[in-house]
């Protein structure tokens, strides 16, 4: 396999902000690259003719009929959350940095 098909799962985790052990790394970089290959061996393969499908059974949506009816009280809903801001809204944890309460 070609420089293609090489998969840099260093740089990968660095952009997902998550870190990998060295062990890890290696298996994990050995299995993306057969993943990368398996997916290269099916780009050989002769489709034409061959109808695309999304799924193997055909789906329909099953819609209610959209009809105003009152919703949960607001401390029920708000009641599983871990924590909430002014008991009106649920607090999460920071996800950018620089992102302040305002």
């Amino acid at each position: 396999m070609g420089d293609q098909g090489r998969i840099d799962v260093g740089y990968v985790a660095g952009l997902a902000r998550i870190e990998i052990d060295p062990e890890s790394k290696e298996r994990l970089q050995h299995d993306m690259e057969e993943i990368v290959a398996y997916i290269e061996q099916l780009e050989e393969l002769d489709v034409e003719g061959i109808e695309p499908t999304a799924h193997a059974v055909p789906l329909t949506n099953v819609w209610r009929e959209d009809a105003a009816q009152e919703s949960f009280p607001r401390d029920v809903m708000l009641a599983n959350a871990p924590a909430t801001v002014d008991e009106k809204e649920i607090k999460v944890p920071q996800v950018l940095p620089g992102e302040g309460m305002s």
